[in-house]
């Protein structure tokens, strides 16, 4: 294992757990893209590479699916999980945020939703969270026109606002916290730049160290633009670090995925043996 990938997987042993994370990212990153449908050990076997024990995976995977992000099918003594369809949407938006290049195009207005008190609050705002909105009183959530609008959120009063007025400026800074986000998008780019580096100079990786190295990458770039609205450059300040930290996350991802994608041939399996090939998007992402 390579000395900064080492770093890494110790960064991540002193936070606090975040197994089900993980695993939502392998779902996301890796196994969605071949089928949609893994075995358990296959799991089990990448997360030893993380050394988090066996039992908190299982207890993750059981409270995944009791909060209904999987469905389990099990099969003699072998257990296989799969994306539950009605989260498929939600994974669809995610994809397209993190894989995606940020829309180049600006209309000067604002998509503007108004959330009730109905029983659907907490999964409408979870959704909206994800797909980019940002939040400036309770219940009122904005984003540029055009973002995806989840279907959690379908029965939101929907308006559209300008921002180019102070109003739609003030708007705009109390809906997302960009210091925030800046400094996350940094402290991401300090985690990984001596990863790039490393692979920079020619450095391999082992396909099991490959895969890992890609699940990390993803799993923690993901927490950041997840909350990062993609907002038009017009509207950002002139230091803002996304884009940098969008192009070293490509760079690397690009590197790790021939080895990785060996490692998903070997060592992993769904309730039809070897996962299928992954679809032709998978080589545009970050593209």
């Amino acid at each position: 294992m390579s000395q900064p990938l080492t770093r890494i997987i110790q960064q991540l042993k002193r936070e606090p757990s975040r197994t089900g994370s993980i695993v939502i990212t392998v779902f996301g990153d890796a196994i969605v893209p071949r089928g949609g449908s893994v075995w358990l050990g296959t799991l089990l076997e990448f997360f030893e590479q993380l050394d988090i024990d066996a039992s908190v995976v299982r207890t993750a995977m059981s409270r995944l699916t009791a909060d209904g992000w999987f469905e389990r099918n099990k099969i003699g003594r072998n257990s296989f999980y799969r994306l539950v369809q009605s989260g498929r949407e939600t994974f669809d938006i995610a994809t397209r945020h993190i894989y995606g290049a940020p829309a180049s195009d600006w209309t000067g207005r604002f998509e503007l939703l108004l959330i009730g008190n109905g029983c659907h609050r907490d999964a409408s705002r979870e959704a909206l969270k994800n797909a980019g909105f940002g939040s400036p009183l309770p219940g009122v959530w904005v984003a540029p026109s055009g973002v995806p609008v989840p279907q959690e959120a379908a029965g939101a009063i929907r308006l559209e606002v300008s921002a180019e007025d102070e109003s739609g400026r003030r708007l705009l800074s109390e809906s997302w916290p960009l210091e925030r986000t800046a400094d996350a998008y940094q402290k991401f780019m300090k985690t990984f730049e001596p990863l790039r580096g490393w692979l920079g100079r020619g450095e391999q990786l082992a396909d099991a160290d490959a895969f890992a190295a890609r699940i990390l990458l993803i799993h923690h770039y993901r927490r950041v633009v997840l909350r990062d609205p993609l907002l038009p450059s017009a509207l950002l300040p002139a230091d803002w670090p996304g884009s940098a930290a969008r192009t070293l996350c490509g760079e690397i991802y690009r590197a790790l995925l021939p080895a990785s994608e060996q490692w998903l041939d070997r060592h992993a399996s769904s309730e039809s043996g070897p996962l299928p090939k992954a679809a032709a998007e998978l080589a545009r992402r970050f593209g």
